[in-house]
């Protein structure tokens, strides 16, 4: 029942977004007759939290598997980070369910949490001094302007190549990674053709919820 209800919910989201996400409309879906079908994960947050903790173990995967040979931590951070950027541009429905992610008490908090000790590693070398908790603090910095790129829709005057160089850039800056060590890297991900990566990560992570991409997608 567990996995029919994130099967049901996974294709919602994904037509309404998570506010316009309704029990009645996940209970029809995946045949539930009593009660909130949301219950099984908590409530509808529970049901989101899961899958962030999926796209979350996704998009690290990916990014890593798109570096090639390259080792730098700087290109992994810009590559997972961007990745994110185009997924919220496949559909309006995905920029909310993000945007509400960096925004609701449990899935921001896991994030939060999976971040800090991955941002100790990547930007440690560049901030003396600081401890892995520091960077807490620094993830919610980094963490607002990300939810704020993502909350803007790209435009003519404002393309996605552009957004992601303007962000990578904001968050560089607040780790302290010197610009001649930035650019580059910046450079190279804003060249990068992530769309149809981003549709392949958004597909893996509704098959892991138990249903095939096409079968999620296809009219109720």
């Amino acid at each position: 029942m567990r996995r029919k209800i994130l099967c049901a919910s996974a294709k919602v989201f994904l037509e309404k977004g998570y506010a316009g996400a309704s029990s009645k409309m996940v209970a029809e879906l995946a045949g539930v007759s009593n009660g909130s079908p949301f219950y099984h994960y908590g409530n509808k947050e529970g049901v989101l939290l899961e899958f962030v903790r999926r796209m979350f173990f996704g998009q690290f995967q990916t990014a890593t598997g798109l570096m090639g040979q390259s080792t730098d931590p700087l290109l992994l951070y810009a590559v997972e980070t961007a990745l994110q950027m185009h997924i919220v541009e496949l559909s309006e429905p995905l920029r909310e369910l993000y945007v509400t992610a960096y925004t609701l008490p449990s899935t921001s908090q896991y994030i939060h949490q999976n971040m800090v000790p991955k941002l100790w590693e990547i930007f440690g070398s560049f901030r003396a001094g600081a401890k892995q908790e520091d960077f807490y603090t620094l993830d919610l910095a980094t963490a607002g302007i990300t939810r704020s790129f993502m909350a803007e829709p790209c435009t003519e005057q404002f393309p996605l190549k552009s957004k992601i160089r303007r962000y990578l850039e904001c968050c560089f800056r607040i780790f302290t990674v010197p610009q001649e060590r930035f650019e580059p890297v910046i450079d190279h991900t804003a060249q990068m053709n992530l769309t149809a990566v981003a549709e392949h990560v958004i597909a893996e992570t509704v098959r892991q919820a138990g249903e095939s991409f096409d079968a999620v997608m296809t009219e109720t």
